[in-house]
């Protein structure tokens, strides 16, 4: 797993790459991702729960996500640019960093003697900074050859999917039995650990060491990290337009059903925290198969477009059987396909964008990526609490079903051509 990401025939550490090298690199970047994922699901387990504690209604609740999806779809593209520019360590640093500044604030917000509906508030300006995954993504890319890059993407799923079983798990039990603020503590002790490990492990920069063409080194670049500009000018690159919008509308209906996952899990399912945290153990395990196995696998044999289209109509299979579910079992069921059409759906388009632009814009293009789950999370509240309040669970299945059989004909009727990558 080391060598995971790394492409063939490297033998040397190349210039740039500090003394840990290329396998050890692309090992530790696995290893923050997990440490950010797991942090982040204790969190996920007891937010609902403490809002609840602290008196918020369900409109006060989506008004919290809402500012977290703002934060960060403004902060993801610019952080991205930040990336480009500044390198791998300080992205990886600020990050972390940021992430502990979010814990301290939400662990102050479980005391009595302070005001916890304006600390819990508080809490979500740092989500701005908190871009751990893009980060690690830019990494792999970098590290990467075009032929393998899927399946080195979607190793990262591995780490996803460990942080949703362990952080659910801590987050649950720890809440039973310590108390509700620890989570929060111990996600802020494992971040500091994590900014520590990235400011003296991390290469300054993983693009001087791409094998695929040569990359300004970090701080080369001109132009402004708010250059607007230039970075949705990324978007109108050959090529790019046309995935990127398939990766937010298809996923865009899956994404408000898991904005009010939780609120359905207590409301719905009549779940209890610690059930919940079961529950999302499960999702973790299975994208931990998906992604760690299952892609890796079908793209050996099949191309992305292929993958992309299959994401499609497992898409349109689910939102139908989803219409028509009435209990936690039925979702169960249900969960293979959502997670199989999740996973190929980011990876497959994660890869086809990174080709489609410069070697030196990857961070920014993965930037604009990640900005795709904060949009959902932006809109996702108000229209997902609408939704829920008039129609039911099922009106999420329905919404899937119908936005995806319009992208499946798209996609049918004028294939994605597949890109090259680009090294100059």
């Amino acid at each position: 797993m080391p060598g995971a990401g790394a492409p063939r025939g490297q033998g040397q550490p190349p210039a740039g790459m500090g003394p840990l090298g290329r396998p050890w690199v692309v090992l530790l970047t696995y290893v923050l991702t997990a440490l950010e994922f797991t942090c982040l699901f204790m969190q996920f387990s007891t937010l609902p729960y403490l809002s609840r504690t602290l008196g918020l209604d369900a409109v006060t609740f989506g008004y919290l996500q809402t500012t977290f999806g703002v934060l960060q779809l403004l902060g993801g593209p610019v952080f991205g640019r930040f990336a480009d520019r500044r390198g791998a360590r300080a992205a990886f640093t600020v990050s972390a960093l940021a992430s502990s500044a979010l814990y301290v604030l939400l662990a102050a917000a479980c005391s009595p003697a302070l005001p916890g509906a304006a600390l819990l508030f508080a809490s979500r300006l740092p989500a701005a900074l908190i871009h751990t995954m893009p980060t690690a993504q830019m990494v792999i890319t970098d590290l990467s050859a075009p032929e393998e890059r899927p399946t080195a993407l979607s190793r990262l799923g591995l780490c996803l999917g460990f942080g949703t079983i362990l952080g659910s798990l801590l987050g649950g039990t720890l809440n039973a039995a310590c108390g509700i603020h620890c989570p929060a503590i111990i996600a802020f002790v494992a971040n500091l650990l994590g900014a520590a490990l990235s400011f003296t492990c991390i290469p300054t920069s993983t693009k001087a060491a791409s094998a695929h063409g040569q990359a300004a080194p970090p701080g080369g670049p001109t132009g402004s990290l708010f250059d607007l500009k230039a970075i949705t000018g990324l978007l109108l690159q050959p090529g790019v337009l046309p995935v990127f919008l398939i990766k937010v509308i298809s996923g865009f209906p899956s994404g408000l059903f898991m904005i009010m996952f939780s609120i359905i899990c207590m409301d719905f399912f009549g779940l209890e925290p610690a059930q919940s945290g079961y529950l999302l153990s499960f999702f973790g395990l299975l994208q931990m198969i998906t992604q760690g196995l299952v892609i890796g696998q079908l793209n050996k044999h099949f191309s992305e477009g292929a993958l992309l289209q299959a994401s499609v109509l497992v898409f349109c299979v689910v939102g139908l059987a989803m219409g028509l579910m009435s209990s936690v079992l039925h979702f169960c069921l249900l969960m293979p396909g959502l997670i199989f059409s999740l996973c190929t759906l980011h990876v497959v388009t994660d890869s086809m964008l990174t080709k489609a632009v410069l070697a030196s814009d990857t961070g920014t293009m993965l930037g604009l990526c990640a900005s795709v789950q904060p949009l959902t999370r932006t809109l996702g509240p108000t229209l997902g609490g609408f939704l829920y309040r008039s129609f039911g669970v099922s009106i999420f299945g329905h919404v899937q079903f119908a936005v995806n059989v319009l992208v499946l004909l798209v996609l049918w009727r004028r294939p994605l051509p597949q890109k090259k990558h680009r090294v100059q």
